[in-house]
């Protein structure tokens, strides 16, 4: 099961206590999920949706609330589409119902934002908005870089009402239109664990931590294992361009080099893979890394300067061409 059918099997498991609470929950249900239509003169509320638990809670709801009757069918899945849609509609009493949700303003005219009394509401409703909200037309990603609470909205003033809803709640929710369909999207992992525990799924919340530990550990054990990768490269190609130059050096001075300069290059060429701190441990007697260092700095410098005089090629000559920058 996905997280976003987790989330939602936990919602349908709430049920507010106070009525207010439910009506402000079904009315944002009804708005994302459906709109009014004028059939025969009359107008109808119907709603759309692929669960069939949220289908019938909305029409359990409209009974216990409003007293009205319901129809409810299943349109079977086609070429189009691969599940099957709930349509739930109130012909009888739509208007009634559209005016007692909020859904017609006095004038009678479809909203088109969410009603104002829900959006005003103590955060108890808030929170009855967003479950409403997420139950209708929600889903959430699993958390990681693009982790995600995201609600499909029919207008920008509903994107914009669920915003202001989010905001009264302390959590950051942004509006945004892709591709011509409003969405709003709340982004930060502790914002997505905040509101999913106000709208009542904990469990999910639950989950949803654990999932984002585990990345957090495996992302962190990643960049390690790449961070220690890197260095080991780098590691490999100094010690393979610090024996080609040594190699040079050799080469341009001869007979003449200095034989405690001499003994540091052979140290540098016999011990090839060794760090400077092991070449110290191998030279007898042993040598700090920093004087094996500079050994190693005065030979190549030795050489490059004789190279110049003599007009040939420097220690740099050698170096490999597959080198990084």
């Amino acid at each position: 099961m996905s997280l976003t059918e987790t989330v939602t099997q936990e919602l349908l498991k709430v049920t507010a206590a106070r009525t207010p609470t439910r009506a402000a929950e079904l009315a944002t249900m009804l708005r994302l999920a459906g709109g009014l239509h004028n059939i025969a003169g009359h107008i109808a509320v119907e709603v759309e949706l692929e669960n069939q638990e949220i289908a019938a809670r909305i029409r359990r709801d409209i009974a216990e609330i409003y007293g009205l009757k319901s129809e409810g069918r299943m349109s079977p899945s086609s070429g189009s589409r691969s599940a099957p849609i709930f349509l739930v509609r109130v012909l009888d009493g739509g208007e009634t119902l559209a005016r007692q949700t909020g859904l017609l303003d006095a004038r009678r005219r479809p909203i088109r934002g969410l009603p104002n009394k829900i959006t005003t509401a103590n955060v108890e409703d808030l929170a009855a908005v967003w479950r409403g909200a997420y139950l209708a037309a929600g889903a959430v990603t699993d958390p990681g870089r693009s982790a995600a609470l995201e609600i499909a909205c029919p207008t920008n003033e509903v994107a914009m009402a669920l915003v202001g809803a989010a905001a009264r709640l302390g959590v950051t929710a942004k509006a945004r239109e892709v591709r011509g369909m409003h969405r709003v999207v709340v982004r930060e992992d502790e914002s997505i664990s905040q509101l999913l525990n106000l709208m009542g799924a904990k469990n999910a919340v639950t989950e949803w931590e654990d999932l984002r530990q585990r990345r957090e550990v495996r992302a962190n054990a990643n960049r390690l294992v790449n961070f220690d990768d890197a260095n080991l490269r780098r590691s490999a190609q100094a010690a393979v361009a610090a024996c080609a130059r040594v190699e040079r050096a050799l080469e341009i001075l001869g007979p003449d080099i200095p034989d405690h300069l001499a003994y540091a290059g052979k140290l540098r060429l016999d011990f090839r893979d060794a760090s400077l701190d092991e070449l110290g441990h191998h030279a007898n007697p042993p040598m700090t890394k920093d004087a094996v260092a500079g050994r190693i700095r005065r030979l190549l410098a030795m050489a490059d300067k004789r190279a110049s005089d003599l007009g040939i090629d420097n220690t740099s000559a050698n170096l490999p061409d597959d080198l990084d920058d």
